[in-house]
């Protein structure tokens, strides 16, 4: 019941997002979106998100792998890659995910592992962009930062309060440990596949470096957006609006990855001295370069599927065939007839004593 709950409080989180957007900007906006998508930016997206679902893809095999699975990377883009559609296609942004990470399980027999690697390998990426977009937004002149100086004590205590409660937990989860419960029994198997699922030596360089590669492909795609949006900003004036966006896409209330981004690309490019429209444009120009990008998803459902469609359709008529063959009557051996020797002899001896 719960469950239930929080999904339909995910996707009217995000229809209500999209509805004050609506109330507030209009609908030029959106349909904006739609009339400066043109063939080269559609292009250049579409390139971009293949190079961000191949290193995707790659960064979790090396976590599957690290975990002591196996994956190979053709059937990781694939998989990747309709996980994408099904994010873009339907309510909540993470079915995909749970898609991919139970198909993975099945296949190697342990869900709950292929679960724990799909969550490490979207940890990892999220870690990457965290420690980037707060590295920028601190550094770089935008409205965050902005806000941030303006309330400079208010943010100190905040941040001495979640550094507190994040050493707090960190006591917590080391005392949890040590004990025999369930619990700390899941506490030691998360700490063991973290340390071998992200940080073993092997593993954790092509990680980071996977990860920066989707982090910039995220970037330049914002790019190609705002510039098919008819934006002339400076990189470095956009760079902490649109790592503000990517950090909002995060938030798991979403209509297909839709409300947040486009709520907080409006806010932060009014606040900027750029217009709230246009901003609200380049978020849904973003938006449909993510569809179109995640589209070979659906081929690869469509042709698992017709897969699927042959191989019962061969199994079926394999049955029929077996059903229809004419029945192979059983040969019936006479058994062997055991004959006395004394019926042997008798004649034997006739025929000497008679001269024959």
């Amino acid at each position: 019941m719960n469950r239930s709950i929080w999904a339909w409080v995910r996707v009217l989180g995000g229809v209500g997002i999209l509805a004050v957007l609506l109330w507030r900007l209009g609908t030029g906006a959106f349909v904006d979106g739609l009339r400066v998508i043109d063939g080269p930016a559609l292009v250049a997206a579409f390139a971009i998100g293949v190079a961000t679902t191949v290193f995707s893809a790659w960064r979790w095999c090396l976590v599957a792998r690290g975990l002591g699975m196996t994956l190979s990377l053709r059937g990781a883009i694939a998989d990747y890659y309709k996980a994408l559609f099904i994010n873009a296609a339907l309510p909540g942004g993470v079915l995909g995910d749970v898609d991919r990470a139970v198909q993975h399980g099945r296949e190697e027999g342990d869900v709950g592992k292929s679960v724990r690697a799909v969550v490490l390998e979207r940890t990892a990426g999220q870690v990457v962009l965290v420690s980037v977009g707060v590295t920028v937004l601190l550094t770089v002149p935008s409205p965050v930062l902005s806000h941030l100086e303006a309330h400079a004590r208010g943010i100190a205590v905040a941040a001495a309060t979640t550094a507190g409660l994040a050493a707090l937990l960190f006591f917590a989860f080391s005392r949890l440990r040590g004990g025999a419960s369930r619990w700390a029994r899941a506490a030691r198997t998360g700490a063991a596949e973290v340390r071998s699922g992200l940080l073993a030596r092997r593993s954790w360089p092509g990680i980071v470096l996977a990860s920066t590669v989707v982090l910039a492909g995220h970037l330049a795609t914002f790019v190609v957006a705002a510039r098919a949006a008819g934006s002339d900003a400076s990189l470095l004036r956009l760079a902490p609006l649109m790592l503000l966006a990517l950090l909002a896409m995060t938030l798991p209330v979403n209509v297909g990855g839709w409300g947040p981004r486009e709520g907080v690309t409006a806010w932060a490019f009014g606040a900027a001295g750029l217009s709230a429209t246009q901003g609200l444009t380049i978020a849904v120009v973003y938006g449909l370069f993510a569809f179109v990008a995640a589209l070979p998803g659906l081929v690869v459902i469509i042709a698992r599927a017709l897969a699927g469609a042959r191989a019962r359709s061969a199994t079926r008529a394999a049955t029929r065939a077996v059903a229809a063959a004419p029945a192979v009557e059983a040969i019936t051996y006479a058994r062997p007839v055991a004959i006395p020797a004394q019926m042997i002899v008798l004649p034997v001896r006739e025929l000497v004593g008679s001269g024959a």
